[in-house]
């Protein structure tokens, strides 16, 4: 009597470029389709949304108008219901309306040698996401002033949107990775596990990446959020990337990186700015009332670089010795 080999999916793998990154995915498909033109595209129509770097897109003829804009994209509307939900969640650590703090510091589109001390206290007065409106088809501000960035969550909304796609062809298993963030749903069927990804070292740079440890993660978003790489040194000193949107500087505590595992990637994304924002210490006690939310810091003391995981997945962490 023969016996019967089960039916392996064959498993595709896809890569490009957009927003600035890479994106690798791993998906398997008994149909052995292949979907890169389709994803692709979808991340076109993105970045026409929502891309600060491009300057005919939606956010960008936002940041440029007066008062409003009517958006034609469907890829809009969520990132703003997104950044709305996690601006309160997060007692306002996470803001989009940074734009012009990030411009001031020369971390956008628009570079300058040296960031201006005035500049940076004056377009404080424009920050703030309470001062955006939005319904489903339009957005306004109350100040022409006001900007828009989605730089802290187009990442994760982009791989939300490849993940959603995948699941409308009757996709089960697969790994969306677009620039160090992404989704995993189901298995990694070739090497019959479920998915990890790696947990990067603060102590990384553009050179070398280096892991302290991996995390085994089911049908979740996941981002590490850090320091390591964007940042500016002005006179010797450098500084994060991370703004403080009350203050207008950047952050200046322990919290080194913060890896977050959420339902979506645009969730963990928008948190992962939060906590790096907020520190570890306030971002500890947030996550109590989210249990939704888990994740891995990394954080600074006097006796050398601590970590500190979320309860709910410490059997699922496993780091280096």
């Amino acid at each position: 009597m023969m016996s019967c080999k089960p039916d392996i999916p064959v498993a595709i793998k896809l890569e490009g470029k957009t927003m600035g990154t890479t994106y690798h995915i791993t998906y398997f498909d008994h149909s052995n389709r292949n979907f890169q033109i389709s994803v692709d595209s979808l991340l076109v129509l993105v970045n026409a949304s929502i891309n600060t770097y491009d300057t005919a897109s939606e956010i960008s003829r936002f940041n440029r108008s007066e008062r409003s804009l009517t958006f034609n994209l469907p890829y809009f509307l969520p990132p703003l219901k997104k950044s709305k939900e996690v601006f309160a969640g997060s007692e306002e650590a996470y803001d989009p309306t940074v734009m012009p703090l990030v411009n001031a510091w020369g971390f956008g589109p628009r570079k300058i040698d040296r960031p201006d001390t005035s500049e940076i206290m004056a377009v404080r007065e424009y920050v703030g996401f309470q001062k955006i409106s939005f319904n489903d088809d339009s957005v306004w501000k109350s100040n022409p002033h006001v900007q828009l960035d989605f730089s802290a969550i187009g990442q994760g909304y982009g791989a939300d949107v490849i993940a959603e796609f995948f699941k409308s062809r009757s996709i089960e298993n697969f790994f969306i990775e677009l620039g160090g963030e992404g989704v995993v749903l189901g298995r990694n069927i070739l090497e019959d596990r479920a998915w990890q990804i790696g947990i990067l070292d603060p102590t990384s740079d553009e050179m070398e990446s280096k892991f302290i440890g991996y995390v085994t993660i089911r049908d979740k978003g996941f981002t590490t959020s850090g320091n390591y790489y964007n940042y500016r040194i002005v006179d010797g000193k450098r500084y994060s990337h991370t703004l403080d949107p009350m203050s207008g500087f950047p952050v200046q505590h322990e919290l080194l990186s913060a890896t977050v595992f959420a339902d979506n990637c645009a969730t963990a994304d928008a948190w992962a700015t939060a906590f790096m924002s907020m520190g570890h210490i306030k971002a500890i006690g947030i996550l109590k009332i989210h249990p939704e939310i888990n994740v891995v810091f990394v954080y600074a003391s006097a006796n050398g670089n601590k970590i500190y995981i979320s309860e709910r997945i410490g059997n699922d962490v496993k780091l280096n010795n």
